[in-house]
């Protein structure tokens, strides 16, 4: 077993150092040459010398700094000690500064492939990538938000995508690229401390990319039921069976197109107030505020108005009850549904 160690250790470190390794015995070897040299030839014509003043005169000779409080006044000192701590430690300086650059480079590049491993906390991971544009949408409209700043941490995940876009690195956003559904794929993203997690499809209209988000809905809920699930999908019919795997929020897109489609033919204007309500870019939104003192419907929602509110509803794990009666009794902890500027913590 012994032998076994050595012999790696032979092959491994000192056949092959690695560069780390090199840079440091080469700086070693320069530092106590030039310090014991400059001591040689310099310390019988300068008694006060001690070894800090050559490790000291070594390191800004070999930085190209050059002081000039102390030099060699012997022809031995500047010759044999001070070219040689010159010329080598330039070179070993430019070796060493080449050696970061190329890890810089090369640790930027496989972040931007998505090849790099992330320990985020309390972030939001989008799975996969249907576009540029989308992305940004979604990215925009939450940053709107006061919950979720522009600070925030996001990981995007997708299998297909060679490099993360440059408008997305500039963002700030972590890539990772693999199978979405795959364990490995999930630890390098930190899905088991993310707070949400968002399911895009993959192909934006075509139903065959349920069945991809129905298997990523799967691997998120087997591995960590805690982080808030909101999934995309495209068919009606695989609703049901995405609420199944587990996820807490699915928005079908194609039954809101046909519902948009029909209320503007019956309702001209309709999309402009749906856009107005959905976005968090100006006027009035939509949101789910905790009631923090109980009363009636109607006590309430005039503590609403008061902070510039409408009360819609009420909404709860079992559905939304929108224009409810002003006696309905409504107890703390329960979700108010409103219209309102900007969010509130609590009514």
């Amino acid at each position: 077993m012994i032998g076994l160690i050595i012999n790696i250790f032979m092959k491994q470190v000192l056949r092959n150092p690695p560069a780390a390794m090199r840079i440091f015995v080469l700086l070693a070897a320069v530092l106590l040459y030039g310090t014991t040299g400059f001591l040689y030839f310099e310390l019988p014509g300068n008694p006060d010398l001690v070894w800090l003043d050559g490790l000291w005169y070594t390191i800004v000779t070999m930085t190209t700094v050059g002081y000039g409080d102390f030099f060699p006044k012997t022809v031995g000192g500047r010759f044999l000690v001070g070219w040689p701590v010159m010329l080598f430690g330039i070179g070993l300086l430019g070796y060493a500064l080449s050696l970061i650059a190329a890890a810089l480079v090369t640790s930027k590049t496989r972040e931007a492939k998505g090849m790099s491993q992330f320990n985020l906390n309390r972030h939001l991971v989008i799975f996969n990538f249907p576009g540029l544009a989308k992305v940004e949408r979604v990215l925009e409209e939450l940053y709107l938000d006061p919950g979720f700043s522009r600070s925030s941490q996001v990981a995007l995940i997708d299998e297909f995508l060679e490099e993360l876009p440059v408008e997305l690195q500039k963002r700030g956003i972590h890539f990772v690229r693999g199978n979405p559904a795959r364990d490995e794929t999930l630890s390098r993203a930190s899905l088991d401390r993310a707070s949400h997690a968002i399911v895009l499809c993959r192909t934006p209209g075509d139903p065959a990319s349920d069945n991809l988000n129905v298997a990523i809905t799967l691997a998120i809920e087997a591995r960590c039921r805690n982080v808030e699930t909101v999934v995309e999908c495209v068919d009606p019919a695989s609703e049901e069976l995405l609420h199944k795997a587990g996820c807490d929020r699915v928005v079908c897109t194609s039954r809101f197109d046909s519902l948009f489609i029909s209320q503007e033919l019956l309702n001209p204007g309709v999309q402009a107030v749906i856009a107005d309500l959905f976005s968090s870019r100006g006027g009035q939104q939509i949101y789910f505020i905790a009631v923090g003192r109980g009363g009636t419907f109607g006590e309430i929602s005039g503590r609403c108005r008061s902070m510039g509110h409408l009360a819609l509803g009420l909404g709860n794990a079992d559905g939304v009850r929108l224009n409810v009666a002003p006696e309905t009794a409504v107890s703390a902890g329960e979700q108010l549904v409103t219209i309102g500027p900007a969010r509130l913590n609590e009514i």
